[in-house]
């Protein structure tokens, strides 16, 4: 989804007029040419786009406290946002902005010493960090897989698994900066657009603070619509039946009312949500019907168990892990590069000595961190250490090769990784989901948090930041992140069925789908769904190989992800990310320069309003309180 952020944010900010510090990006791409050939700490500030003032404050209270803050929203916004959709989103941007607004809103009115550059990169920092634990902790995942196949877990048992894992990602990353962000300069496009954006921001003020504005309207308005729609639901929702379309509404195709969904659909633009509308089709409108007239199915229609929502999760669960892994396998020559030394000088444009990160940091942080983790997989879920120690090594390489992909095309292939890892422990403990599940979440935790932590390190070089304070500033917005976005889930799982209708919880199907044919084989699986299996995994190979063979082909060729999701959530979700896709086109056309500058901005506060009001209307649920109609 960062990637999807970038691509509005990357063609969106036209810096022009003065700011301390700033290169423009012809100064900026001639001096690293220079880079290569020159040691110099002054080669390496032409590397970036800002010069810190002499004295600059950076790790601040105000700043940590603020990034924690945002943090915690966002983490809130992703369990909602993630649990319906199967993604989330990044939380570097909207930190980046909202913190810089609220700062400059309150120098303003009370005249305090500014917000600085540096400060509001530890904002961005801190609320990157807090935002994913949603993600990093399992909790969008492996957490709600397990929970399908009967494992409760407590609320501390959470916590305590979400403290062992989240860290490990961040001491993978601190040993591989040198090398990907200093030495090679890979250009981690989400961390390039976020540095863009606070040096923008500083020159042109008032347009940082129209986009916050636009985002908090936007927000307030997501908000009270959800909750009106919670106590009047044919507000979201109008039945089938009032168009004439209760048999097709049947089978979802219907018409949802959602600021969440349109924001999305505003994120990951036509492409993807078009991608969505066909797997729908192809999902619910023919081969669910397909498996019901066929008496391959004979329960309900929206039955897990028996109906053709639980065969058709099967073809949809294939595309998606056909189109991970084949993409993964595609990127040979990353993988190749990761292990492969530079013949690059690697004390180039170093940082002053008190700013880099200590070895003894990661080395302590990384051995801390394991043993957690091994004592916390053997405690809770009875995972022999060996096998943790194993999960742990894995996630480490693996881990690797997620930075230098996600550096590379600001794509961090999450997913592609927890396959992995899910198909060696089919091996290493076979029958056993358990195990098969949180191994891969170790692997996933590893890989997201390595990427994210890399993305920030990025911004951080190129606005002069220390790498020393950034580190500090991960670890607490990571454990600021952890217990909210902990609690947040559980409102969750005991107000809704997670993986039903309200929450399909798409990835997490994904996963427990996995876990059970490695355990059960596919002899325990409906009548003609090894079959679909099969269709699902050609397809998926199919589209990825085009795309990549053929770009010019590739281009209008549906998203393999997006189209197998779409056979795992209701066709509704698709649809109204459908519509808020065909918006973005629309308003870009009609309105490019508003387009560019406020898209973001609309779309995170439909997201936010309605992803943090879920909550609210979750704790309501739970109170008893529901539709008045």
């Amino acid at each position: 989804m960062d990637r999807a952020l970038f691509a509005i944010l990357s063609c969106s900010y036209r810096i022009s007029g003065p700011v301390a510090g700033y290169h423009s990006r012809k100064e900026v791409m001639s001096a690293g040419e220079s880079m290569a050939n020159a040691g110099t700490e002054e080669s390496a500030n032409h590397e970036r786009l800002y010069t810190p003032e002499p004295g600059e404050w950076q790790l601040t209270a105000r700043a940590i406290i603020t990034g924690c803050l945002l943090g915690v929203v966002i983490s809130a916004m992703n369990i909602y946002f993630g649990l319906r959709t199967g993604w989330s989103i990044g939380g570097s941007l909207i930190a980046a902005i909202l913190g810089f607004a609220v700062w400059a809103s309150i120098h303003k009115t009370f005249h305090t010493r500014s917000f600085s550059v540096l400060e509001t990169n530890i904002t961005q920092t801190a609320g990157s960090a807090a935002g994913s634990m949603a993600g990093a902790a399992g909790l969008l995942s492996s957490i709600p897989a397990l929970g399908m196949l009967g494992v409760e877990l407590s609320y501390t048992q959470l916590v305590l698994w979400a403290f062992a894992i989240a860290y490990l990602g961040v001491f993978f990353a601190v040993p591989l900066r040198n090398q990907m962000v200093v030495v090679e300069k890979l250009r981690f496009p989400t961390g390039t657009a976020t540095a863009e954006t606070i040096v923008s921001m500083y020159a042109k003020g008032s347009q940082a603070l129209a986009q916050a504005g636009v985002l908090v309207k936007w927000g307030i308005f997501a908000a009270l619509f959800t909750v009106a729609a919670f106590f009047v639901p044919q507000l979201a929702q109008p039945p089938s039946a009032w168009f004439g379309l209760a048999a097709i509404g049947a089978w979802g195709f219907s018409l949802l009312i959602s600021p969440l969904m349109t924001g999305a659909g505003l994120l990951i633009g036509p492409r993807v949500g078009t991608s969505l509308v066909l797997g729908a089709i192809v999902g619910w409108g023919l081969l669910g019907p397909l498996a019901q007239s066929q008496g391959w199915v004979t329960g309900s229609i929206m039955s897990y168990q028996d109906g053709p929502r639980g065969w058709i999760l099967w073809p949809g669960v294939a595309i998606m892990v056909a189109d991970a892994m084949t993409n993964l396998g595609l990127s040979w020559r990353t993988i190749l590069n990761t292990f492969r030394r530079s013949d690059k000088t690697a004390a180039i444009g170093m940082e002053a000595e008190n700013d880099r990160v200590p070895n003894s940091w990661w080395l302590v942080g990384l051995l801390i961190g394991s043993t957690v983790c091994v004592f916390m997989a053997w405690r809770v879920f009875d995972i022999p250490p060996w096998m943790t120690v194993i999960a742990i090594a894995l996630s480490s390489v693996l881990a690797t090769i997620a930075v230098r992909s996600t550096g590379e095309t600001d794509i961090n292939p999450t997913g592609g990784m927890g396959k992995v890892t899910q198909l060696a422990f089919g091996g290493i403990a076979p029958g056993s989901t358990t195990i098969n599940l949180m191994a891969a979440g170790i692997t996933s935790a590893g890989a997201s948090q390595a990427g994210d932590m890399m993305q920030d390190l990025k911004t951080g070089r190129l606005l002069g930041a220390s790498p020393r304070n950034q580190i500090i500033a991960q670890c607490i917005g990571i454990a600021a992140g952890i217990p909210v976005a902990t609690g947040i889930y559980k409102i969750f799982d005991r107000a809704y069925e997670i993986g039903g209708t309200e929450v399909p919880a798409p990835a997490a199907h994904a996963w427990r789908a996995m876990a059970e044919v490695l355990s059960k084989g596919f002899g325990e699986l409906p009548d003609m769904a090894p079959t679909a299996i099969l269709c699902g995994l050609a397809f998926g190979v199919t589209m990825a190989l085009t795309r990549k063979l053929s770009k010019k082909v590739g281009t209008w060729l549906p998203s393999g992800l997006a189209f197998g999701i779409a056979m795992i959530v209701p066709p509704y979700y698709s649809i109204a990310m459908f519509i808020g896709s065909m918006i973005l086109i629309v308003w870009k056309k009609s309105r490019p320069d508003s387009a560019k500058i406020f898209a973001i901005a609309v779309a995170s506060g439909l997201i936010a309003g309605e992803g943090l009001m879920g909550v609210m209307t979750a704790i309501m649920t739970l109170l008893g309180l529901g539709p008045i109609t």
